[in-house]
């Protein structure tokens, strides 16, 4: 390479770095789950899912809920949907402990809804199900491999 071509050579990788690392930043992931649990004073649930990314990424992951409050109730969500907070890391950087606080009321059919964080990663939770449950409740959801 020519001595005057260089600086033009450093001045494109500076942009291609530059570029790749804008789009890491811009990495959306999604999940669908399935999910069952019950709760009396104390609540739990166990589940399994699938995270998509727009990045190509993908892992079926294990859920589990834990948590407490006024709540009481049985409930199966069978189309869950999750949106994540963009990333800037893999996916694993999804994996781990979600805090949220909820309020949810159902019968028969029920509908639930949330928000959690983790750090500087967030989860919206939407899905529908059978069931039935009543309660103001706290606790985290893990995701693991």
């Amino acid at each position: 390479m020519r001595r005057s071509h260089l600086p033009i050579a450093i001045l494109t990788a500076a942009l291609a770095l530059g570029i790749s690392q804008a789009h890491a930043a811009d990495t959306k992931c999604s999940m669908t789950f399935k999910m069952s649990g019950w709760s009396a004073f104390y609540k739990t649930a166990n589940g399994t899912g699938n995270i998509q990314c727009s990045n190509g990424q993908s892992m079926k992951v294990k859920l589990r809920a834990r948590g407490g409050g006024l709540t009481v109730g049985k409930s199966t969500i069978d189309d869950g949907k999750g949106e994540f907070s963009s990333i800037s890391g893999g996916i694993d950087e999804l994996l781990g402990s979600y805090i949220a606080a909820e309020a949810h009321a159902g019968a028969v059919n029920s509908a639930q809804a949330n928000v959690m964080t983790k750090g500087e990663v967030s989860l919206a939770l939407s899905g529908t199900g059978k069931g039935w449950d009543l309660g103001v409740s706290f606790g985290k959801l893990s995701i693991t491999k």
